[in-house]
């Protein structure tokens, strides 16, 4: 799929205000995955695509997770988890993307997930650093962008669980581990 007819179908999707953030999104995320020697395609498809099902409704989004045996327990956490598993399954259903590389990076988006792929780690920090993100220590992520990818990753996910902590919110397990397996990977890395 090209890229305007991509924009073009998740246009229809979403808010102007998202449909804009989505474009930082890909451009970052194009600009992240050239930096990092990703698949450029996959990046900004995946980034295109990521918040497609973001506007659909909640009884929708939950009637879908449950018929496609996604992991229950997503029911029990903040409905903004929710339009990521169900976007993947939506964008392979209604844009008919079948390549699970990218369908991936957009069912862990929001939670990520223990040991991400590159493809993965791209869309999530992209999601999290786009030009028009503005909130207490997105400057600081972006420059850690700029020189270790994992670092960054590191950096927005403990912001991400302190900010919930803050505001006595609960916290999706899947962070909690994508947070202890990025520790251990940069550990691994520098004990090389």
């Amino acid at each position: 799929m090209e890229r305007h007819e991509a924009l073009e179908m998740v246009k229809k999707q979403l808010t102007e205000h998202r449909y804009q953030h989505t474009i930082g999104v890909m451009e970052t995320a194009v600009a992240l995955a050239e930096q990092y020697g990703a698949d450029v395609k996959k990046a900004e498809l995946a980034a295109i695509f990521h918040d497609y099902a973001k506007f659909r409704p909640k009884e929708e989004m939950k009637r879908i997770i449950l018929e496609q045996n996604m992991p229950k327990d997503l029911l029990l956490y903040n409905t903004e988890l929710w339009h990521a598993p169900v976007g993947a399954y939506l964008v392979e259903k209604e844009a008919g993307i079948s390549d699970v590389e990218i369908l991936d990076a957009i069912r862990y988006h929001t939670s990520g997930r223990p040991n991400m792929t590159l493809l993965e780690k791209i869309v999530y920090l992209a999601d999290y650093i786009e030009p028009g993100r503005i909130f207490p220590g997105v400057d600081e992520v972006r420059e850690l962008a700029k020189q270790d990818l994992n670092k960054a990753l590191i950096k927005a996910l403990k912001n991400t669980i302190q900010f919930l902590m803050n505001k006595n919110q609960t916290i999706y397990p899947d962070t909690f581990y994508t947070y202890n397996s990025l520790i251990m990977e940069v550990k691994g890395e520098e004990a090389r």
